[in-house]
């Protein structure tokens, strides 16, 4: 190893504890943390932490508050990070698609939330293995069995932020107001899947489970959509099955399930 090398690696574990600190529990309750706070946790010295930081703020991996003059993790490291996530997401889904959609003989979506839509990545069919009819489409999150799932950790206040009343404005929808959204998100919290007929498209029916991540956030769901002719008379028995293949995806994420709290707040 040159002595250039090692010296580009020495400045790389420096970084690279500068953005441990960052994303440590104390600098994400505070929503960020000072150059002195740093110099403290890294055991370095303020001249050199804030010159570090000011390089590392230059590249959008830290950004720093204008008005605390905080520093917290930056949009260019979470842009990343999601991409990284969501390839590894991806690649951890697609096997367990193809099972589930050989087992219920339907075509199962890989989704996302983005803002107040449900995106679809991937869709895989028992037939014809990958579908893309569905791919990179977006539909309302508050009327299908997909959105509702991935809404699972909204707490009531980002409801009211997402979706703005007059939204939600589908009318065979059963989800006219935030109040019966918060109420059909509890009903997927009991079950551990969530179920829509003909909520958002005429003759056609759905189930969705959530995928979680190793810090147990849902992250996406397994969907299968059908008409309501073909599925409709095993709704719950295609649920059951989708929450299950939902659960091994999780588990290749790091989920581990723990005692789940039951939500204290209500939507009224």
């Amino acid at each position: 190893m040159t002595r250039s090398s090692r010296r580009h690696g020495h400045g790389l574990r420096r970084d690279l504890d500068l953005l441990e600190s960052l994303a440590s529990a104390e600098a994400q309750r505070a929503g960020g943390l000072g150059v002195v706070r740093i110099a403290q946790l890294t055991g370095r010295e303020k001249s050199q932490v804030s010159r570090a930081l000011k390089a590392l703020a230059d590249e959008g991996v830290v950004e720093r508050d204008p008005d605390t003059l905080e520093y917290r993790l930056g949009w260019r490291l979470f842009s990343l990070v999601a991409r990284t996530v969501e390839d590894r997401l991806v690649r951890a889904a697609e096997p367990v698609m193809r099972k589930l959609s050989a087992e219920v003989e339907e075509t199962c979506h890989l989704c996302v939330l983005r803002d107040q839509e449900v995106l679809t990545l991937l869709s895989v069919s028992g037939h014809s293995f990958r579908v893309h009819g569905w791919e990179g489409r977006g539909v309302p999150a508050y009327c299908t069995s997909a959105g509702r799932v991935l809404l699972l950790d909204a707490a009531p206040d980002d409801l009211y932020v997402r979706f703005p009343v007059p939204a939600m404005t589908n009318p065979r929808s059963a989800v006219r107001s935030l109040p019966q959204l918060w109420s059909k998100i509890q009903e997927c919290r009991r079950d551990g899947y969530a179920r829509v007929r003909e909520e958002f498209e005429d003759g056609l029916v759905g189930v969705s489970a959530p995928i979680r991540d190793f810090r147990g956030r849902v992250v996406a769901a397994l969907n299968i959509s059908a008409p309501g002719d073909r599925v409709g008379d095993r709704l719950d028995e295609t649920g059951r099955a989708t929450a299950r293949a939902a659960e091994k995806v999780s588990g290749q994420l790091g989920f581990r399930p723990g005692p789940e709290a039951p939500p204290t707040a209500r939507l009224t």
